[in-house]
Formats: C-alpha cells, sequence, structure tokens
C-alpha cells in the first residue's frame, strides 16, 4: 500500500494520524502516549523533509505521535472553562496536525515551538464554540479579549475599575467593550424548557415566558382571514347605504382626521342631532346587514 498522502490528508485524517480519545478511557490514552519516544531536533527534520518531499504517511504520523504528550500539557491550562478534557485534547490534535503539515525543517525550530500557535488555535475556538449556547465572541478582536477576560480574572468576582481600565489600555479598547464581555462571561446558561428557581420555587422557564399565543402560526393566518372577511363585509355593508349617511360614517369613522358632528353640520346644513342620528341609523344598518351576510 502506497504511503503517499495529500496535504489536506496531513490535517483532516485523524484516525490515520493519532490514537483516537475515547472520554471514558482518557488514562489509558495517556498512559499510551507517555510511553511514545520524543524526537531529537535532527528527526524531527528528517521526518519533516519526508513529509514534504514524498509526501509520506508514516513519517507524519511518527511526528504527530511524538508531540501528543505537548498537546495534553497545553490541554490541561484550559480545564477552568469546564468542557471534558478529552474533547480539549482532540481538538488541540487537529491543531498539531495543522502545524506538521506546514512546518519546515529549514527554519531550524523545533516542532512543538511552532505548533504551539496551531494547537491553541484550535483549542480556542472550541472553547469558543461549546462554552456557552449563545456564543460570547464572534469576532477575532473578542475572541482575544474573552481569553484575555479569563487570564486576568484571579478570582470569580468582576473586575476592578483599575483592571477594567488596564486591560481596555493593553488591547487598545474602549473600557466599556471590556465591561460588556465581562457582562457576557457572568451570564449563566439555562435550559429553554426548564423552570427556573428550585423545586421550592418553581417558576416559569424561558419557554414559558416567551410564548405567545398570538405569535401562533395558525393564529395569525386565521386571525388574517377574519380580518380580510371582516374589512369586505364592512365594504359591501357600506354600499347599501345612500351617500349621505355613507359619508357621514366615513368621516366620523374611517378617515385619518375624523369630523365632528358639528362640522358635519355645517356641511350639510342641518343640525348637530340630526348628524347624530342620520349616524346612528347608518350603524344600525350595516350591523344588520353584516349580521345577516
Amino acid at each position: 500500500m502506497s504511503n503517499a498522502i495529500t496535504t489536506n490528508q496531513v490535517a483532516n485524517n485523524q484516525s490515520a494520524m493519532a490514537l483516537p480519545i475515547v472520554a471514558d478511557d482518557l488514562n489509558g490514552y495517556l498512559s499510551k502516549i507517555s510511553n511514545i519516544t520524543l524526537l531529537s531536533a535532527e528527526e524531527e527534520q528528517k521526518l519533516a523533509r519526508e513529509l514534504r518531499e514524498n509526501e509520506d504517511l508514516d513519517a507524519a504520523r511518527a511526528l504527530v505521535m511524538s508531540q501528543l504528550r505537548f498537546v495534553v500539557h497545553i490541554a490541561r491550562t484550559y480545564k477552568g472553562y469546564g468542557l471534558p478534557l478529552a474533547d480539549l485534547v482532540q481538538e488541540g490534535n487537529i491543531g498539531l496536525m495543522k502545524a506538521v503539515k506546514r512546518f519546515d525543517p529549514d527554519k531550524n525550530v523545533r516542532l512543538i515551538s511552532f505548533a504551539v500557535h496551531w494547537i491553541r488555535a484550535e483549542i480556542h475556538e472550541y472553547v469558543i464554540r461549546n462554552w456557552r449556547i449563545v456564543k460570547v465572541a464572534t469576532t477575532k478582536s473578542q475572541r482575544k479579549l474573552f481569553f484575555k477576560l479569563r487570564s486576568a480574572k484571579k478570582q470569580l468576582n468582576w473586575l476592578s475599575h483599575d483592571e477594567v481600565q488596564a486591560v481596555a489600555k493593553d488591547l487598545g479598547v474602549e473600557p466599556s467593550v471590556v465591561m460588556e464581555m465581562e457582562s457576557r462571561m457572568h451570564g449563566h446558561d439555562s435550559a429553554f424548557d426548564a423552570p427556573i428557581g428550585s423545586n421550592e420555587e418553581r417558576t416559569l422557564s424561558p419557554a414559558d415566558v416567551l410564548h405567545l399565543d398570538d405569535m401562533d402560526p395558525s393564529a395569525v393566518v386565521e386571525r388574517s382571514d377574519n380580518d380580510n372577511q371582516a374589512l369586505a363585509g364592512l365594504a359591501a355593508s357600506m354600499e347599501t347605504l345612500d351617500d349621505r349617511s355613507r359619508t357621514i360614517l366615513e368621516r366620523r369613522w374611517l378617515a385619518d382626521e375624523k369630523s365632528t358632528l358639528h362640522e358635519l353640520a355645517d356641511e350639510f346644513e342641518v343640525s348637530a342631532e340630526r348628524i347624530r342620528q342620520i349616524e346612528k341609523a347608518a350603524m344600525k344598518k350595516l350591523k344588520s346587514h353584516m349580521l345577516a351576510a
């Protein structure tokens, strides 16, 4: 079987590059990789040239396997986010494989020194994607601020005014940006349909609070149909009125700028009381026609 591989395989084919990690057997994984022999600088360079020049799968595997213990060491520094160590290690391994793909043996740099950036970058992305259901950081600058705040916090308390100013100055952002990110980090996720509070003090869940019956799609369609039918019935009923009665109702109830009884009385040269009587009779006729429709 040929050992030639494509450049994408080096970064993406994890099953071919590293031992699988199973959460229930993480200790076994750690025990296995601790027995893997470390490579010398000369061995790293030789294997890297084999990979670059011949796309040698065995060379790539050897490079990756020799650095797995360092990935675990880096992943342990991210345990404070409450994510499984096995998942952090797995993501770090992906970063390691990407680093192996790009490693240049002619730069006279040890593989782990080059790979640290790639390992941390993959773990950072995983933390951002999974630390909260509602994402706390989506842009590159927000990610930088997120990890800066996590490392700056000595306790679980909020940052002091001086600490906010220091972090803002260090990252070149406004203090308000730092405070907003800290507020996001202090938030807590809640199940959408789980009651909030203890068993003794059960309250509404977010689903109960956010759900509105009048926004149900079927209710919206039904309401829209009823409104359309009512408007059509009103228009048909208005056609049964004489011109004067129809004009009075339109001016009194349907116009944007409604007319008063006295204004209509002056226009039709009758008393205001007469306008009121015409209006009342027209309304009664409209109601009878719409009920009969």
